[in-house]
This record gives structure tokens, sequence and C-alpha cells, in this order.
């Protein structure tokens, strides 16, 4: 693990653009998962012998429906050891409802210092990622990111490369709402030239993101589909940081933050959030079209993305494996 500089020495990392670091990062990281290395008591190791311990940050919609998937048996071969919310009440109402009850803990240190903790699934915030994710990793522990739009950071994705060199860390970003990341992954091992996506949502799914409240958008007003919002993915993330993680997946998967184009729209026409993806390149064009069901926990969240989650850790657990 990389040694940690004390304040004021300077850095031994040659300079790298906030775009390049992202790109970097890329090749450190899993869409999906890749087998849990050995080491630490709550890693599975690669003869299969126990689970795999997970901690859990956040309890909103996709930490509770993971916790519950975990509980049943349907997220592979994993016990849910630990969860952390900055809400303890929060904390607390999701452990009552499972069979197989985890420790509730007071604070992230308490969850890092977890011995029977291999893994950390943040399904918290961009925030959450941004305060914990390095905290994670140099403690030891495998990590999982649900709230991708905070990897759009060119300096935190640096961070997080540094430290993934030479390690035997993972990193694990699901593939969310969406469909078609490994055929951009592919795509871009040649020339990709243009990345599109375009996001409709109903009201409710845009309601409280800070570029609507900012721009004091009515989206009650709305009588047909109305564009929004139109940039990068890397601007997009950080006005919606709920509401386009898909944006920063792709990214991650293609041509950057920078050069992947958003469009935002709210469609009142419609209950489904809506997420069309265009790739152009060498190998020819890509077109994905999906239409999500929003989670019934939290509207701004689609269901997929739930289920997203759930698959990325069944397949961290497992040696048969398959897609790109």
């Amino acid at each position: 693990m990389p040694k940690e500089r004390e304040p004021g020495e300077p850095s031994a990392e040659p300079q790298v653009s906030p775009t390049a670091q992202v790109k970097l990062l890329y090749r450190a990281v899993h869409f999906g998962g890749e087998r849990v290395s050995n080491g630490g008591s709550g890693r599975r190791d690669m003869g299969g012998r126990g689970p795999l311990g997970v901690g859990l940050v956040g309890c909103g919609a996709i930490g509770t429906a993971l916790a519950h998937a975990i509980d049943e048996g349907r997220a592979g071969s994993a016990r849910l050891v630990c969860v952390y919310d900055l809400k303890p009440e929060k904390s607390g109402k999701l452990v009552e409802g499972l069979r197989r009850r985890p420790r509730v803990v007071g604070t992230f240190q308490e969850l890092i210092e977890c011995d029977e903790v291999g893994l950390i699934v943040e399904a918290a915030s961009q925030e959450a990622v941004r305060q914990y994710a390095l905290r994670a990793l140099r403690a030891g522990k495998d990590l999982m990111i649900m709230s991708e739009g905070a990897l759009v950071d060119g300096g935190l994705a640096g961070e997080i490369r540094a430290l993934l060199r030479g390690s035997d860390r993972r990193v694990y970003l699901p593939s969310g709402a969406i469909a078609g990341l490994d055929g951009l992954k592919a795509a871009a091992i040649n020339r990709v030239d243009e990345v599109v996506l375009r996001t409709r949502k109903p009201p409710e799914g845009l309601r409280g993101a800070p570029y609507v409240e900012e721009n004091r958008i009515d989206l009650d007003a709305a009588r047909g589909p109305q564009l929004i919002y139109k940039g990068s993915a890397s601007e997009a993330c950080r006005l919606f940081p709920e509401n386009v993680n898909v944006a920063a997946a792709l990214s991650l998967a293609g041509i950057g933050p920078e050069r992947t184009r958003v469009e935002v729209w709210v469609d009142p026409t419609t209950r489904r959030n809506v997420h069309e993806v265009h790739v152009r390149g060498e190998f020819g064009t890509l077109t994905v079209h999906a239409e999500n069901v929003p989670s019934t926990l939290n509207p701004r969240t689609s269901a997929l993305a739930v289920l997203s989650a759930i698959a990325t850790l069944k397949k961290i657990t497992e040696r048969f494996q398959v897609g790109t």
C-alpha cells in the first residue's frame, strides 16, 4: 500500500489531467466483479471458504434492498456484518427487518475496524464516497461504489488510482440503471467518437436536484417532454447528484466525463425513468434504450439500479462469470 505523504511533502506522482486520471482509474476498477483476492478474515478466499463479509454504508433504497437480498441469499455467498448510516434510526429500522441481524455501528471508523468485513458497499451519496472511499481502501477493504458520480472528480480519481496501484484492493462499480456498458468497454479498446446519454424522468424523479432548485425550474409546468439540461457528464453528475449516476458509469467505461454528453428531460407523460445511450466509433454504432420502473422506496432511483447492485455483489463471489 502506498505510503501516505506528510503535510506539505511534494507528491512523487506525475501531474496528470483530471480526465486522464479518470481514464487511468477505470483501468483499476471493475464494472461487475472479479474474483476477490485472498487476505483478511472478512474476504472470501480463493478456496471458497466462508462467505464474503460485507459492511454497508447507507440504509436508503439501494442499501435496504441490498441488505434484504443478502439476508435472503440472493446476493451470492455474502454475509452482512455491519451497517452504518448517519441517521442511526435508519440503521436500526433496517436491521429489525432482517432474519440475520448485522451489527449497527455508530461511526464509519467502527466499520472499517471490523475484521470480519472484507467488502464495504457505499449506498449513501457522492459525499459519502468523498469522505469514506480512501479510508476504506487504506484500511485494507475492497469497495463497491453506487454513487459513481463522485468519481468524475479528477482529484479523487487520482488518489484512488494511487492507492490501488501495487495493492490487491479492488473497487467495483455496478452498471446501475443502464445497459450496454459491456459493449462500450469493448468499443473503447479502439477509437470512440461520441457517447451521448439522454435521460427522461417524470417530475418526481428530478425533484430536489440542485440544478432544478438553483434555476427554479417548475417541473410540474411541463406538458410534454422538455429538455432542461444539456452538457458534459462531469457537470451533470454535480448538478444532478442523485439522478444521473449512470452518466459517471458511461464516462468511466468510455471516453471520459468531459467528452461524454448528457441531456436531461422532464417528461410528465411517462411514469418510468428512461435512459437512452448512443455510441459511435470505429466499431460502428450502438444504441441502448432502457425504460426503468422507479424504486418503490425512492422515485429518483430505478429498480434496475437496485438489482444491479445485487447482481454485482453476487458476481464478486462467483467463479463462473458471464459478460465483458
